[in-house]
Parts: structure tokens; sequence; C-alpha cells
């Protein structure tokens, strides 16, 4: 990693506890960030913030309950000094052809994905825009611009984040500034939680095939915050290369 402006802000990472919110935790804490992960998985989160050092810190948390996001804030506030970038990463992808046999599974990608990350955010605001320098960071997908057969739920709420992190650039900057990256195929467990079998099937054999490590995202969102304040990188759409949709 090369070293990037800014370093020493206080990082808070939703979904800390694999994938992309890990690999943001590891490539932000070693630009020198202290990092605050959070995630429901606390054995998870406490083995990384042991690993990273000190400047990291584990909180339990769940994005779909305001509680638990209102005292991770507290305790960033008290332990951190409060939180200069947020990374809002949380999310799941339970794709499916639609129907009333996946409800339950579509509300809970609109409560983790979208208001889960509405939620950090609205917490976590005040301390952002305390210091006129915050850095907002939403993690969509590919399928916040293209909706394939099965992704219809999934897709909505990346949409979503979309279209909210739009109004947000608008609303905040130059206070805080925005920036909404889009990662097509990535090596996570994200496909591993998928209960329709063909769904999940497909996914994980497009995955293996195509997709990139979590660090090339993490990457992306270390240059993205490191930018000179008068830079922001609004929105970031990152494929494999090998990927055409």
């Amino acid at each position: 990693m090369s070293v990037h402006q800014n370093t020493g802000r206080v990082a808070v990472i939703t979904g800390a506890s694999s994938g992309i919110g890990e690999a943001t935790a590891r490539a932000l804490a070693a630009d020198g960030h202290p990092v605050a992960l959070l995630a429901r998985r606390a054995d998870r989160i406490q083995v990384l913030a042991d690993e990273l050092g000190d400047g990291a810190i584990a909180i339990e948390a769940d994005v779909t309950d305001r509680n638990s996001i209102v005292a991770a804030a507290a305790r960033v506030k008290q332990e951190l000094g409060g939180v200069d970038i947020l990374v809002n990463n949380a999310g799941v992808m339970l794709t499916a052809p639609f129907s009333s046999d996946q409800r339950e599974e579509h509300r809970h990608m609109v409560e983790t994905n979208l208001l889960g990350a509405m939620t950090a955010t609205e917490v976590f605001l005040d301390q952002l825009r305390a210091n006129e320098r915050g850095d907002l960071v939403n993690v969509s997908s590919v399928a916040g611009r293209i909706a394939p057969a099965g992704f219809a739920a999934y897709a909505a709420t990346k949409w979503g984040i979309n279209g909210w992190s739009e109004a947000l650039r608008v609303e905040l900057q130059p206070d805080v500034r925005v920036t909404v990256i889009e990662p097509g195929a990535i090596t996570t467990e994200l496909t591993d939680h998928i209960t329709d079998p063909a769904s999940k099937q497909a996914n994980k054999t497009a995955t293996a095939e195509l997709g990139i490590p979590a660090q090339d995202i993490a990457d992306v969102i270390a240059f993205a915050v490191g930018r000179p304040q008068r830079v922001t990188l609004n929105e970031i759409l990152v494929r494999p290369t090998a990927q055409a949709m």
C-alpha cells in the first residue's frame, strides 16, 4: 500500500468480521488509521482487533438494531475520540427467483443492506461532521447498476444504496465526502448464505471462476479515503477483468 493523505483518522467498519469488511479494516489499519470493528460475530472481530493491535477495537453490533449502533457510537467516541471514516459494508445477498417463498429474506436484505446503512449513518453523522473532513463510504454492488434474474430484491437494496448515496453527496459535501463502491464478483462468504439451491450453485460457480479477492476492494476504499480533501471519488465500479456483466 502507498502512503495516503489524512492517515490517523478513526475508521468504523460495519460487517468487519469477514470479506470486504475484514480486508478494509486491515488496509486502513496498515495506513495508520485507528479502526473500530463492528459486527454481530464478536469472537471473530475480537481476534482481528487483537491481531491489528493498538488502535483497533471490537464492538459487537447489529446494523438492524439501532440501540446497538447507538451504543457502538458511544464507545467509538469515548475510546477513539469519534469517527472520521464510516464504511457501511454490512450486507447479505440472498438471491433467488422472486416469489412469496422468499418474503422474509427480502425483508432481511432491505433491513440489513439499505436500512442498516442508513441507521449507521444517521447515528454516526454528528461525529462525521465534527471535524469537517469526514468520509462516508457505502458498499453497494454491480447489482446497483444491473439486475439479472434472481437478483430482484438484492438489486433493489443496492439501487437504493446508490440513490441514497447520490442524495447524500449533494446534501453532505463538502463537510463529509460520500463514496459509493460497486464491487462485482468477489471471493467472500456472501454466497454461503443463499438458501435457493440453484441460485447458490450458480453464484458459487461464477465467483469461483471470476471472483477477485476482497483485498482488491479494500485497497480501492483505502485509496479513495486517502485522497486530498479537495478530491472525492464519488462512484467506483470495480469488476473482475473477466466479468462481462
